[in-house]
């Protein structure tokens, strides 16, 4: 499972609401087993643009080419899939390393 960490908000209201919803949907995923990796906002950028400080339409661009979509992503769905698709390639590095340590 992957989840962005929270940022900073201006606004507390919309802050609290944002982490009681990360807070849910982690214990969700804890109950069913599920690994839990969250990731910046700098991180999944990186990840999906190369550069932790792109733009939304950087990221909605390239997460449409990543994964072969052809259709308007709304930034929304272009944060989530990023969001998958930075877990898959971080689980994958991690998963390397550690095959890689097990020969020794």
């Amino acid at each position: 499972m992957a989840i962005e960490n929270v940022f900073v908000s201006n606004n507390p209201s919309s802050a609290l609401k944002l982490g009681q919803a990360r807070g849910a949907a982690i214990c969700a995923g804890v109950v069913q087993g599920l690994p839990v990796g969250e990731y910046t906002p700098r991180e999944v950028k990186q990840a999906i643009v190369g550069k932790g400080n792109a733009d939304k339409t950087q990221v909605q661009h390239m997460t449409k080419i990543l994964l072969n979509i052809h259709t308007t992503l709304q930034e929304d769905q272009a944060d989530a899939l990023g969001i998958a698709l930075c877990h898959a390639h971080t689980s994958a590095f991690h998963n390397k390393i550690k095959q890689a340590g097990n020969g020794f």
